[in-house]
């Protein structure tokens, strides 16, 4: 058995949005798996393989980015860019949730084809971890002439989502709910697009379609890029338990308002945070921690509850293991602080006036797999191994 000890840690952040900060300073990890979150104290008998001390810096579960638009390998067709997976590894994400395999070039409509490439995809990402990350890779996109057998066949071959409806040629709620229908049936997790065309093929997407066709995740209701208007998006918040999904290319202050609203509201256990990249928008290697920031700094919104909805939300909406800093989950953690410079004296100071925090560190499956981020500024407290 492989035992790693985290200690010294200045604040523990939980990513249970109702009880965000555990009040302990270490962590034992067990076989790549928390075994226990403690108060360790000078003088305390050490038993572990690996030692990491933190110096006093935060550490929060791996951050999970919602929405990405990966094909195959680390690889985007949309911007040509190799690499952008492990690069946001450096950003503190450790698991990426796939939104459609829609990028890929010639990417087949026909049913055979929408089967096969999920199919592939969620295959390949079993077998593939870029940067170390975990990726759950293969959601279907809908188009017609797919049949209730077809989403048992991809179920039982390891596709467990459905892809943003509205990417595909299945566009209105009348076709989209009984597949809808289907996939849940077999155990998928189904998104949606909403709000404005975000691609040639695709369509605008209304509060309305979206509560008709019943889907599990409202995608970027902040927009992806364009939002639907504030009256649709109160809809959606009021008249739904629909999980929310808030994500960096979207709009701004679409983001704010729907964040304020749901603060009013008490329904932030509902939100998530997705890149949704890559996109017209570009890359964004930091999208999350950038959105965290945007969302912690511009409301009311503490900034341990903005890291839990970029991590225990996502992991609970789309019932995964990770995402929490609990006994018997793995252990994908992040170690962040104050980037250099920063009015904030610690990452959530720093978070809380607008600051991408530094990444010092991330673990996945209790292995380090960043040792000082590339894409953050640095620490200005310096966790290592010892």
């Amino acid at each position: 058995m492989k035992v790693l000890l985290l200690k010294n840690i200045g604040t523990i952040i939980s990513g249970d949005i109702k009880d965000p900060i555990i009040f302990h300073n270490a962590i034992r990890v067990e076989d790549g798996k928390i075994a226990k979150v403690f108060t360790f104290q000078d003088g305390d008998t050490i038993s572990a393989d690996q030692v990491i001390d933190c110096d006093g810096a935060t550490v929060t579960p791996g951050l999970i980015d919602s929405h990405c638009h990966n094909v195959l390998m680390d690889y985007s067709p949309r911007q040509q860019q190799i690499g952008f997976l492990e690069s946001a590894v450096h950003g503190g994400v450790t698991t990426f949730i796939s939104a459609g395999e829609v990028h890929l070039p010639g990417r087949p409509k026909d049913p055979a084809g929408v089967k096969a490439l999920a199919i592939l995809a969620s295959k390949s990402f079993e077998n593939f971890r870029p940067g170390g990350a975990k990726v759950i890779g293969g959601a279907v996109i809908l188009e017609k002439g797919l049949r209730e057998e077809d989403f048992k066949e991809m179920a039982r071959e390891g596709v467990r989502l459905v892809g943003e409806i509205g990417l595909g040629s299945v566009k209105d709620p009348e076709d989209a709910a009984p597949m809808v229908r289907w996939a849940k049936a077999s155990g998928m997790l189904v998104m949606m697009h909403t709000g404005g065309t975000s691609i040639p093929g695709s369509t605008t997407v209304t509060a309305d379609m979206v509560m008709r066709t019943d889907p599990d995740v409202v995608s970027h209701i902040n927009g992806g890029p364009t939002a639907i208007s504030y009256s649709e998006a109160e809809k959606l918040v009021s008249e739904t338990n629909l999980t929310l999904e808030i994500v960096h290319c979207g709009n701004p202050k679409m983001a704010v308002n729907v964040m304020n609203l749901c603060l009013r509201k008490k329904t932030l256990g509902r939100i998530i945070i997705g890149n949704d990249a890559p996109s017209g928008t570009g890359i964004v290697p930091l999208g999350i921690l950038r959105t965290v920031c945007h969302l912690a700094s511009l409301t009311d919104l503490s900034p341990e509850s903005a890291i839990c909805m970029a991590t225990g939300n996502t992991g609970r909406a789309f019932k995964l293991e990770c995402g929490r800093i609990l006994p018997g989950k793995p252990a994908d953690l992040v170690v962040m602080d104050a980037p250099m410079g920063s009015v904030g004296t610690s990452a959530l100071e720093a978070i809380k006036a607008g600051d991408v925090p530094a990444v010092a560190m991330v673990l996945v499956d209790g292995k380090i797999v960043v040792n000082k981020s590339r894409n953050t500024p640095p620490a200005v407290r310096k966790p290592q191994v010892v």
